[in-house]
């Protein structure tokens, strides 16, 4: 009898869990980066898109579809709390959107070529997000041009 109940009771716990884990799972999204070296309207070094719109949950993967890329995120420009990471050149690396705010994303290699994204994550306005940032010029002309998307 004891054995009978002991069962059930695991069974009706793993089964709650599996239930709560697939109920916060549903609605998110896949949302997929390209890396290129040229998009389709003719600029270089970008990430496609460059303006990411993401809710909290949501799996951003950066694809290396042309060689020589990478993702990483930039220091000051993530939310805070959120842990840092930094992809490998040539390698796909995905992000779980988990918290509210402006990510700054560059290509490193590229970063002075302008090869930056904005995931926006919930109600954001641009404020102060690049102030007192040191920035290549092809970089911030590339983040003023994503963030005025966002007003």
């Amino acid at each position: 009898m004891k054995k009978n109940l002991m069962r059930t009771i695991v069974s009706t716990i793993i089964f709650t869990l599996g239930l709560v884990f697939s109920i916060t799972n549903v609605g998110a999204a896949e949302i997929e980066v390209k890396m290129l070296n040229k998009s389709s309207d003719g600029a270089k070094m970008v990430f496609e898109p460059s303006l990411i719109v993401a809710e909290i949950g949501d799996t951003v993967t950066f694809l290396p579809t042309e060689k020589g890329h990478m993702a990483a995120s930039m220091k000051g420009m993530i939310p805070d709390g959120v842990k840092a990471f930094k992809g490998k050149v040539n390698k796909k690396i995905s992000l779980i959107v988990s918290k509210e705010g402006l990510y700054g994303i560059k290509c490193t290699p590229h970063y002075a070529n302008g090869m930056v994204a904005i995931i926006a994550v919930g109600q954001v306005s641009p404020g102060t997000f690049l102030e007192g940032k040191k920035i290549p010029k092809k970089a911030k002309k590339r983040f003023d041009e994503i963030l005025s998307k966002l007003n």
